[in-house]
């Protein structure tokens, strides 16, 4: 049972190398992601890691833009070209972190193999809040001076926006897993159906939002589990969620699921080395 670990990253290079030590087995490859922002030499000693592979087409993230959609595409099709045989994708960022030992984290695909881990709240009904996503015009992904004015007066003289090739649209957050052949649709249907990642240009956090939707109309709607396996604290209510610290050990060790974010070295690395202590 291998997996493909797909980690997007941006800063900390100490940090996300942490990460892949503590994910580190004989059957698990990591792909990294880096910001075209980003310069990438502070990154490069990874490079000399096993199983450690940079992905080639990078792209600069902006939050809630459509970059960080098109950086994980690009992320699945390097695993695909590969040509190596995996059971799931996981997809991570750099402040992420394991809170089961690595054997249990495979043993747990292995006991799952198929099921595709992504939430799926409806955004019609279930998450309200992430409605003008899809029906206004956001101009996340692009920078000018106005832009801010012209997305207004878009959102005044345009009609609401509706789902193309009447999609339902179900997500929440953007960190899942997955295994090949769901990816491998998800690149094909957005290669096949320009306006759909059209629309998704003019969707604001809609790497929440499009790989969900895009699987949940398909024929692997079935394989889908609400459950991202992922810990994450937003009852801060900011634009990010809690970054961790030694206060949340109890809540992270009992929460039952398999990963957490988002940790940083800089706020506290006690809690990572708690962490490492209770699950090693």
């Amino acid at each position: 049972m291998r997996i493909a670990h797909l980690i997007l990253a941006h800063s900390e290079p100490e940090q996300l190398n942490r990460l892949i030590k503590r994910l580190w087995h004989d059957d698990a490859d990591f792909y990294i992601h880096i910001d075209l922002k980003t310069p990438i030499a502070d990154f490069l000693f990874l490079a000399d890691t096993e199983h450690v592979f940079f992905i080639k087409k990078r792209e600069k993230v902006f939050w809630g833009a459509y970059s960080i959609v098109q950086a994980t595409v690009n992320g699945f099709e390097e695993i695909i070209r590969s040509g190596k045989h995996y059971d799931y994708i996981n997809l991570l960022s750099g402040q992420d972190y394991p809170l089961k030992p690595v054997n249990e984290i495979h043993n747990f695909f292995k006991s799952n193999m198929g099921k595709a881990f992504m939430h799926t709240l409806s955004v019609n009904d279930e998450w309200t809040e992430a409605i003008p996503r899809i029906t206004k015009y956001h101009l996340a992904n692009y920078s000018f001076r106005g832009k801010f004015t012209v997305e207004k007066m878009m959102n005044i003289c345009l009609p609401d926006r509706k789902m193309p090739n009447g999609l339902i649209a179900v997500g929440r957050s953007q960190w899942f897993t997955i295994t090949p052949k769901h990816a491998a649709y998800i690149v094909e249907y957005l290669k096949q159906n320009k306006n759909v990642k059209r629309f998704f240009t003019y969707t604001w956090g809609c790497d929440e939002i499009i790989f969900q939707t895009i699987l949940y109309n398909s024929k692997y709607r079935e394989d889908m589990v609400n459950d991202n396996l992922r810990y994450i604290d937003w009852s801060e209510g900011k634009a990010n969620p809690k970054t961790f610290t030694i206060k949340d050990a109890d809540t992270l060790l009992h929460c039952g699921k398999l990963f957490a974010r988002k940790f940083s070295v800089k706020t506290d690395v006690s809690i990572l080395d708690y962490i490492d202590k209770f699950i090693s």
